[in-house]
């Protein structure tokens, strides 16, 4: 029974990834204004059907939660930083969908292009949410990196090594260098491709 528990808390990590993105990448093809070389998925949250993008957020973040546990379940809460850091994650997205990011960029229509000239205090709030998210989720791959190490999973061990730097580079670097909106996509897709990854050889250690 143990066992079953732990796998279907690991399923919500294979599933995460996959779920969000989907749902998000829907959304792009139908709402207008949005451009994915300039626009981050969050503002999808902005304007008629926003809603989608918001309960988006809060599935996903329940989703990456259920997994941490899961992961707490299969590495018998060793090492316990891990599930903390990787609930965080999924935690900031929660708070992310309840305080939505401003409007940038010409999107939703109507919004002057170019940057916001100013950040509201929700905004602030949205940002601040997503950097600690993804510093939470570059420190659990790092964690993971050296809890499959000592299990001798050399190869596990690198993948969350280099997924943990990806994340770093990707989501930080792009904020600071020009390749900006490209980063932080990277990011994204990169830190759920890892999740997902280390949530299936997870559940099949479990079953073995």
């Amino acid at each position: 029974m143990g066992s079953h528990r732990s796998n279907a808390l690991l399923r919500c990590g294979t599933l995460a990834g996959p779920f969000y993105l989907a749902v998000a990448l829907i959304q792009v093809r139908f709402r207008e204004g949005f451009d994915v070389a300039r626009h981050p998925l969050s503002v999808l949250a902005l304007g008629p059907g926003g809603w989608i993008q918001t309960a988006n957020f809060v599935i996903t973040g329940l989703m990456v939660i259920a997994a941490a546990v899961g992961f707490g379940r299969a590495l018998a809460w060793k090492p316990r930083s891990l599930t903390w850091f990787l609930a965080g994650f999924g935690l900031c997205m929660i708070v992310a969908a309840i305080f939505p990011s401003d409007p940038m960029d010409g999107f939703p229509p109507g919004t002057p292009a170019g940057p916001p000239t100013s950040i509201s205090a929700i905004g602030l709030v949205h940002f601040a949410s997503g950097a600690l998210g993804f510093a939470c989720l570059a420190i659990s791959c790092f964690i993971a990196a050296r809890s499959m190490s000592r299990r001798r999973a050399p190869s596990f061990a690198w993948l969350s090594l280099l997924s943990g730097l990806a994340v770093v580079l990707g989501f930080f670097g792009g904020m600071a260098f020009p390749w900006g909106i490209w980063g932080i996509w990277f990011a994204v897709v990169e830190g759920f491709a890892w999740l997902a990854i280390m949530s299936a050889r997870l559940s099949s250690a479990t079953q073995g």
